[in-house]
């Protein structure tokens, strides 16, 4: 444990950053596995759907910080291009 006031507040400031992320990165994993799901279900409807979603919760993220915005164009493009694939456009 940190004796130095500044950095005691530090560990508790980077607990919440630390939670905070974590929930936005499981959205963005639940997202991106509702996709993969719909891709092979095969369902065009849904698959837009999720593709949206999907592509929101990315944004979020990287408005957030807690994704690089390269990171987020990368799977995005692998996505719509998942959906291209699957006959959705």
């Amino acid at each position: 444990m940190a004796n130095i006031k500044s950095q005691i507040k530090r560990i508790k400031t980077n607990e919440k950053a630390r939670l905070r992320n974590k929930a936005v990165s499981s959205s963005i994993k639940t997202a991106v596995r509702k996709f993969r799901d719909a891709v092979t279900a095969g369902d065009k409807a849904v698959i837009t759907s999720e593709l949206r979603s999907a592509s929101k919760a990315l944004d979020v993220a990287v408005a957030k910080g807690v994704l690089h915005k390269n990171t987020a164009a990368n799977k995005k493009s692998s996505m719509a291009n998942a959906a291209n694939k699957a006959g959705v456009r």
